[in-house]
């Protein structure tokens, strides 16, 4: 079923059931007052017939009473088949007039007038019944029962009735047919959205909704749906950039090694130290691609989603003396200092302990420290990395005294195979602060780096501690 069927359905149902309990509400309350009205009327007749009716039987001669007696049957009958008895305190029946009834009076109802003062009795097709207790002085209490049908209430009734199933049908219809066409205006918009994305292919990404514009739903729908856009195509343009950037790395070792072959090749007879010399320089051009291998998949690893990822709680002291230690293997002449230090409102039993996996906070670690000794050789100062412990966060400052960079470099250190003006001499593939900061990400924390060319960079490694 379409949005549009189905607001219409939803609509329409709505209006049809507040129109039909409206038509309810009016139906019963116009039939209650008709009833009460007509209950009065019947109570007004009673009082007049007993006044009468014992008006004229206290005339003293025959004659009178029997011209009386004429008089009041014609004067009671104004309303549809009413009857009139009027009972003695006997319960017998001393005046009667009108057509016969349904049946003889029920001893119960006179019993309720007598106790009650009046009563009324509503029977089928209208007809109502009323009961008075009328008092005389000097001839005791009379009750006075009238009965009649409410003709008019009966006929206005069915009219009204008619006039209500008329009026709700053709509301149905209306309303299904207005709502059915409102629907489709009120969607006429989310159409031209859905075309436009069905325009929109992996090639034209710069496109744009145009229906951003306004501050309904469907707007904010369409503007949601231009940052996810934007978004796609940013990451589009990384990928594109990673893979051109990627490929051009790799061709690099990748060219080497053949050349390194080639030229083996050209030659029938080499000596041994020339043989050693292009199997050492294969075998640097093969280390370079398996570092650079080895970085992409651990930025691919970093990038991938964090509930995937094993985490667990982590010491980062033991971990960066075991970067530490890795690192001078690595780089023999390369001195790091390390400081370990707590802030003042450090008071968890465990100090240095986050949450997160192991081997990526290593990578991260390692990934900092060889670039503070490779950007900084040859220099006297030592790398200097100090790691603090406070109550909510763990930071590692990792300082050197290196060649530094420029501003416009340091705001382009964390987009993949970016190397410094300054660093291009020093042997590297530009892709382990953008590796470092996806693990960080990760982690809940932030990479910071602070330079100045030719005064050294320092950055830093802040995440949250683990709780106590």
């Amino acid at each position: 079923m379409t949005i549009r069927t189905r607001l219409t359905l939803q609509f329409a149902l709505i209006l049809a059931v507040t129109l039909l309990m409206f038509s309810l509400a009016i139906y019963y309350f116009t039939y209650f007052s008709r009833r009460d009205f007509f209950s009065e009327s019947l109570f007004d007749r009673a009082r007049i017939v007993a006044h009468v009716y014992l008006d004229g039987t206290n005339r003293a001669d025959e004659v009178s009473r029997a011209s009386y007696r004429r008089y009041l049957r014609q004067f009671y009958r104004t309303l549809p088949e009413e009857e009139v008895r009027v009972f003695d305190a006997q319960n017998h029946v001393v005046f009667k007039e009108g057509r016969n009834g349904p049946g003889p009076i029920p001893q119960e109802l006179l019993a309720t007038v007598r106790r009650e003062g009046q009563e009324v009795e509503l029977e089928s097709d209208y007809r109502q019944t009323v009961g008075l207790l009328y008092r005389d002085a000097q001839r005791g209490d009379f009750v006075v029962i009238a009965s009649s049908v409410d003709a008019d209430s009966r006929q206005k009734m069915n009219d009204l009735l008619t006039v209500l199933v008329t009026g709700l049908m053709s509301s149905f219809v209306i309303v299904g047919i207005g709502g059915f066409f409102f629907a489709g205006q009120a969607l006429k918009p989310m159409q031209r959205i859905i075309q436009e994305v069905d325009s929109i292919t992996a090639s034209d990404l710069h496109r744009r909704l145009s229906q951003a514009d306004g501050q309904d739903e469907v707007s904010l729908l369409a503007q949601r749906f231009n940052s996810l856009l934007n978004r796609l195509e940013t990451a589009f343009a990384g990928q594109r950039t990673f893979v051109r950037d990627a490929s051009h790395e790799l061709r690099t070792p990748l060219a080497a090694i053949i050349g390194q072959l080639e030229v083996a090749l050209l030659q029938q007879e080499r000596t041994t130290q020339e043989y050693r010399r292009v199997l050492q320089g294969t075998l640097d051009a093969a280390r370079l691609l398996k570092d650079l291998t080895n970085g992409l998949l651990q930025i691919a690893r970093a990038s991938d989603d964090p509930s995937q990822v094993p985490l667990s709680l982590v010491r980062v002291d033991e971990l960066l003396l075991q970067a530490h230690e890795e690192v001078h293997r690595r780089h023999p002449t390369c001195r790091i200092d390390l400081d370990f230090s707590e802030a003042a409102d450090n008071r968890r039993q465990v100090p240095y302990v986050v949450r997160g996996n192991e081997a990526l906070l290593l990578s991260a670690f390692l990934n900092i420290m060889e670039n503070a000794c490779k950007f900084s050789a040859g220099r006297p100062e030592p790398v200097v990395a100090t790691l603090t412990a406070s109550r909510n966060r763990v930071i590692l400052v990792v300082h050197d005294q290196g060649v530094g960079m420029t501003e416009a470099d340091r705001q382009q250190v964390f987009v993949p195979f970016f190397r410094a003006e300054a660093v291009r001499n020093v042997p590297g593939h530009g892709i382990g602060l953008p590796l470092t900061a996806k693990i960080m990400e990760l982690h809940g924390g932030e990479v910071r780096v602070e330079s100045q060319l030719g005064q050294g960079t320092s950055v830093t490694l802040d995440m949250p501690a683990a709780a106590a």
